[in-house]
């Protein structure tokens, strides 16, 4: 390993622009550090952990993605471990939302920055896999020495970018060692691992998110065609792409002399103006299909092999019903009154500029609802959720409105800039809003009148514009009479209020049910269903938690049946005690009648339900305790 002198004067060597041996995204970043975020090399700093109030917003906000990645991530850990690689998921900002590693040497990686919780954004900790990901967008390995910061180069980080369906950066996945060979070609095996989990992940969030749409897999050998694609496209019912793995989907641009465009330019392109085929092509491409018929050409003859996955029948006649509604926003209700009213304004609301008041209990979707909106104006700019409950009071000026260099003990050299400032050109959506203290509430009233924000310790504002939402389960009104809440505030956010009914009241329960087990189904590769008795249980709940609550139940239910069927069983204890209370016993003797009816049959009984063997058994023995 080289000395720390050594490394310091060979950074000043190519600062003064001499020729390195080091790879070109190490010496770019390296001129970052230096020419942009004024780093010296000279000056180790101890790698940052975030105040745990702060990290909890992060994993918030990246709560779906964790999900979502957790089983490509312990898988690439599994495979690795031995190894002694320590696994980091940052989101786009460069914070570790999730970890595994050895806890052995928890000490060891908490002081190396390789723990949940630690910045490694660019202009922070200098060149390292993480922040070079996050600036390139393209996978990376920084060994040793390649890092700017001499506290880090005894590290070996290698990385890949995530991205989300519609070509933004969205997570960064690491993995990295204390000690390693010497030699970055040791790396290579690392970085394929790590970008095809990455892909994986790309692959596993598209699913999740497509509801209405044809999922199109791609992949150049038909062998991993239905389990490991190189690339998948959702298109909607006219043919149109509306997202896509765009790490997987870039590649194989590149392989259709396609290389130039950005894979974000495809979305909203048909399909036909880069493959030979139609959206009424697509069912011929469904699993079943022998190889041979899944051959896809593109138009400049580069030859693939494709699948296809239909959109369910329900939610294809949901899309046919609402046809005038952003599909974002459609996808908010399954037929349910209230929402359709909520989303018809909505949807006359979402292309004009006016602030709006989302108001509904904990866990009803507000911040779907905000996102729908955002998607639904078809603003290119980006969406900036903000949960005012969940930033201390001492960091929320400067988390919002960012800070200017040397602004306060602590702060970054070059400053920061903040989540306002981020949503320039898109939406900023503050969520809890009435836990917003009041000398800031006095601070955004300024930014929403003057259009201008003002970094903490920065002598000039700078210009933002941006479409706002807020959202609290409280009532604005009655903190503005407390004298809670600025009454001039009050009345700039709600221009329009937007009131999104609990869970309990909604009319499309079992749709909402069905289509968030067609979700778990998706994400698991499996197909899940309710009996009468666990569904009636479901639908008696009062849902406190709403939304959130429900799909954490089917979550969990689906997690412990056993043969797809959901049962009373697979439900949480107070689903089980209100069931036997409210003439649950009636099912059970309607149960063995039927078995009776089967000539106690229990296979025949179980081909006439639609059942698994499996089922009736634990039926019949439920039956025997009560």
């Amino acid at each position: 390993m080289v000395s720390t002198l050594s490394h310091i004067k060979e950074i000043e060597r190519v600062a003064m622009g001499a020729a390195s041996g080091r790879d070109a995204p190490v010496v770019q970043s390296w001129l970052r550090c230096l020419n942009d975020y004024n780093l010296d090399p000279a000056a180790a700093q101890e790698a940052y952990i975030v105040p745990d109030a702060m990290l909890r917003e992060h994993r918030e906000q990246a709560e779906e993605l964790i999900r979502i990645g957790r089983s490509g991530v312990e898988t690439l850990f599994r495979q690795v471990a031995e190894q002694h690689y320590v696994l980091l998921l940052s989101d786009a900002r460069g914070v570790t939302v999730d970890f595994m590693g050895d806890p052995t040497f928890d000490n060891q990686l908490r002081k190396a920055g390789l723990y949940l919780g630690s910045e490694w954004s660019e202009n922070r900790a200098g060149t390292c896999a993480v922040g070079a990901c996050i600036v390139s967008g393209k996978p990376v390995v920084i060994h040793q020495d390649d890092h700017f910061d001499t506290s880090h180069i005894g590290l070996t980080c290698t990385a890949a970018p995530i991205f989300d369906t519609l070509g933004d950066l969205t997570a960064v996945l690491d993995i990295s060692q204390l000690r390693s060979p010497t030699a970055k070609a040791s790396q290579k095996l690392a970085l394929h691992l790590v970008s095809a989990t990455a892909r994986r992940i790309e692959l596993a969030n598209l699913m999740a998110r497509t509801r209405n749409d044809w999922v199109l897999r791609l992949a150049r050998s038909p062998e991993f065609l239905d389990v490991d694609p190189d690339a998948a496209i959702s298109l909607d019912g006219a043919g149109l792409i509306t997202g896509m793995t765009h790490g997987g989907f870039g590649a194989l641009a590149r392989a259709m002399d396609l290389g130039g465009v950005t894979t974000r330019r495809f979305i909203g392109q048909p399909i036909s103006r880069f493959f030979d085929i139609e959206i009424d092509d697509l069912p011929r491409f469904m699993r079943g299909r022998a190889d041979g018929e899944r051959v896809l050409r593109a138009r400049d003859g580069f030859v693939l092999f494709a699948g296809a996955i239909a959109p369910a029948a329900s939610f294809r006649r949901m899309a046919e019903a609402s046809p005038r509604l952003p599909r974002a926003l459609r996808d908010l209700s399954f037929g349910d009154p209230a929402m359709a009213t909520l989303q018809a304004r909505a949807a006359k609301l979402a292309g004009r500029n006016i602030p709006i008041l989302i108001r509904g209990e904990t866990g009803s979707g507000k911040e779907h609802l905000a996102r729908a909106i955002h998607d639904g104006c078809g603003s290119a700019g980006k969406f900036v959720a903000v949960n005012c409950a969940a930033i201390p009071e001492h960091l929320i000026e400067s988390e919002l409105f960012g800070y200017a260099p040397g602004a306060f003990t602590g702060a970054a050299q070059k400053g920061k800039s903040g989540l306002i400032e981020a949503a320039d050109g898109g939406t900023l959506f503050l969520d809890e809003i009435g836990d917003m203290p009041l000398l800031l509430q006095s601070r955004l009233l300024r930014v929403l009148s003057e259009n201008e924000v003002q970094p903490v310790g920065a002598l000039k504002p700078r210009p933002v514009k941006f479409r706002l939402l807020s959202a609290s389960h409280r009532d604005l009104g009655s903190l503005v009479a407390q004298g809670r809440f600025r009454e001039d505030l009050y009345y700039r956010l709600n221009a329009a209020v937007l009131i999104l009914p609990p869970l309990r009241e909604r009319k499309d329960f079992d749709r909402i049910v069905d289509h968030l087990l067609h979700h778990i189904g998706a994400e698991n590769d499996e197909a899940y269903g309710l009996d009468d008795v666990a569904r009636r249980a479901l639908s008696r709940h009062a849902w406190p938690g709403n939304l959130r609550e429900l799909a954490n139940t089917l979550r969990v239910a689906a997690a412990l049946c056993d043969d797809g069927t959901i049962d009373i069983d697979c439900l949480p204890e107070h689903f089980r005690r209100d069931a036997s209370s409210t003439g649950e016993d009636d099912g059970m003797a309607a149960l063995r009648r039927a078995l009776a009816e089967c000539d106690n049959n229990i296979s025949a009984l179980a081909r006439k339900l639609g059942v698994d063997r499996s089922t009736i058994h634990r039926r019949l023995k439920r039956t025997m305790r009560h």
